[in-house]
Formats: C-alpha cells, sequence, structure tokens
C-alpha cells in the first residue's frame, strides 16, 4: 500500500512502468538476483526520486552482492523518508562485507538500533557476530549471541538462522562439541531445508548421511539388469500357413466398431507390507539444562 501511494506521484504510464520493474525484481531477489537488481536499476532511472524505489535498489543490489551501490540506494531512501532503521543490519553486513569493521559496529551501536523489534534485533547480532569473527574476536562473536531469544523454548521465525550462527561462531571458537548440539536444533528449525545445518552435524559427530531413495533406486535397476541377463533367449516359432478349411477374416468398416468410452480403472490398492522407504532423522544429542530447548 504504502509504495502505491509513493507511485502515484509519478504519471500513470511512468508508474505503471516503474512498479513492473519493483515486481520483478522482487519475484527474482533470491533465484536470480543479478537480474532482480536490473529491474531495479531500471525502476531508479525511471524514478531515482522516489524513496520506494532506492530502496527496493538497495535491496536488490544487496542480494546481488554490489555492496556499495546497496549502501548507497538505502541511505538514498532514508534521505526520501522511505528508509527505516530495519535495514540497519543490511547496511551494518554491507560495511563488513566492504572489509570495514569498525563502521559496522558504528552502525549496529548506533541509536537507532534501540528502536528495532525481536526479529530485526537478531539479525543485526547475527551481523555483529560475524564482525566479531572477521576482527579474530572469537569469543566475543560467541557471546554476541547469547541473548535472550536464544533461550526461547519455542521455534521463532529467526530460531532457525539464530541457531546456524551461533553453531558457527562455536566452531570458530574451537567449541565443537557445543557447537554440535546448536547445529542440530538449527536442523530441527529448518524444516524446509534451507541451511546445511544436518551436515554440519554429522560431519562433526562422524556421521554419513545416506540417501536411501537414490540407493533403493540403484538396487532396483541392478536387480532388473541381472534379471535381463539371467532370462533365456528363446528362438521365434515359425508362422504355420493357414490350412485349406482355415477363412481368411473378413476386413472391419467403420461402421462395423461400435466405440464406447473406456471404463476407468480401478487404483490398485496400496500393500500393506510393502516396505515403506526409510526416513533418516538427526536427532539433537541431550543437553544440560541450563542450555535452551527448542520445542
Amino acid at each position: 500500500m504504502e509504495a502505491r501511494e509513493e507511485l502515484r506521484t509519478l504519471p500513470k504510464d511512468l508508474a505503471v512502468k516503474v512498479a513492473r520493474h519493483l515486481v520483478m525484481a522482487g519475484r527474482l531477489a533470491e533465484d536470480e538476483p543479478e537480474q532482480a537488481y536490473r529491474h531495479a536499476k531500471a525502476a531508479r532511472r525511471l524514478a531515482s526520486r522516489v524513496g520506494i524505489v532506492r530502496e527496493a535498489a538497495g535491496i536488490a543490489a544487496y542480494h546481488a552482492g554490489e555492496w556499495a551501490e546497496a549502501l548507497a540506494e538505502l541511505r538514498a531512501a532514508r534521505r526520501l523518508g522511505a528508509g527505516d532503521s530495519s535495514y540497519l543490519a543490511v547496511m551494518a553486513d554491507c560495511e563488513r562485507g566492504l572489509g570495514r569493521p569498525e563502521r559496522a559496529l558504528d552502525v549496529i551501536k548506533s541509536p537507532e538500533a534501540e528502536k528495532l523489534d525481536p526479529a530485526e534485533r537478531v539479525e543485526l547480532r547475527i551481523v555483529e557476530s560475524g564482525v566479531r569473527r572477521d576482527m579474530g574476536q572469537h569469543d566475543a562473536a560467541v557471546v554476541t549471541l547469547q541473548i535472550p531469544e536464544l533461550r526461547d523454548r519455542r521455534l521463532r521465525p529467526w530460531s532457525m538462522r539464530l541457531f546456524y550462527a551461533y553453531a558457527d561462531a562455536l566452531v570458530e571458537a574451537g567449541r565443537e562439541d557445543e557447537a554440535s548440539d546448536w547445529f542440530a536444533r538449527a536442523a530441527a528449525a529448518d524444516r524446509d531445508g534451507d541451511t546445511d545445518a544436518a551436515e554440519r552435524y554429522a560431519e562433526l559427530e562422524g556421521l554419513h548421511i545416506l540417501d536411501t531413495e537414490e540407493d533403493e533406486e540403484e538396487d532396483a535397476g541392478d536387480v532388473l539388469t541381472e534379471e535381463a541377463a539371467e532370462a533365456p533367449v528363446e528362438e521365434p516359432a515359425e508362422a504355420e500357413e493357414p490350412g485349406p478349411a482355415e477363412a481368411e477374416p473378413a476386413e472391419a468398416s467403420a461402421t462395423d466398431i461400435a466405440f464406447r468410452p473406456a471404463e476407468p480403472e480401478a487404483p490398485d490398492a496400496p500393500d500393506e507390507g510393502a516396505p515403506q522407504a526409510p526416513a533418516v532423522f538427526l536427532e539433537p544429542k541431550q543437553v544440560d539444562e541450563e542450555r535452551p530447548q527448542a520445542d
């Protein structure tokens, strides 16, 4: 709604063109960030004085790894009244990407950071932990993430990223036993498989994750190949010539064939005794009561 209101300041035809570019930038941001950034830049060329356009260009540049451009666009958006404190984590991460950790910390410690909601504060702490690691402050990177949200017993939208970042910081600090537990928690919270938390957990525990579905397909293919190789080859029987008493079948015309729709076949009932594909579950190791548990 806010974007629509800002675009109404443009002529109608121009507003439509800008809106189309913004929509495409949003759709392609995750899968095709470079293409999304091109759409955002096209919108910016058409309406550089519209705050929401500069904000969209900044986010698209961030996803494309264009740190300097992202910073410039987000700062312009804030001057135009569109950008707000919710993008502090993105701006701090851009400073980090440009190799300027001190400036990143200045953004993180700015007064605007006090106004963030819980989700935004968590994102800012994750960025700060990464900055501390870049500066070689590995213990500080761990402490930075020891916030109340880490000990929340309920899974929140930020739980997966927070657990994963904390586990990663523990690895860098040489605390791999603790990291294993937190990678397991991150894997349990990662219901869509967006991270490699399960693989990181298995690596630390010395486990090997098997793709049971792929293995079963390969085994089935091997069995079919073996059966085909062992099957006897039969010689084709010689066709017998029809005797004098056998009459040749009369040719059927189109009018002799009665057409009727085929009856639908009933689906085969599932075999209750058929083996089901095994599932692989990674369960967190038991942790001390002092550590937070994710429900």
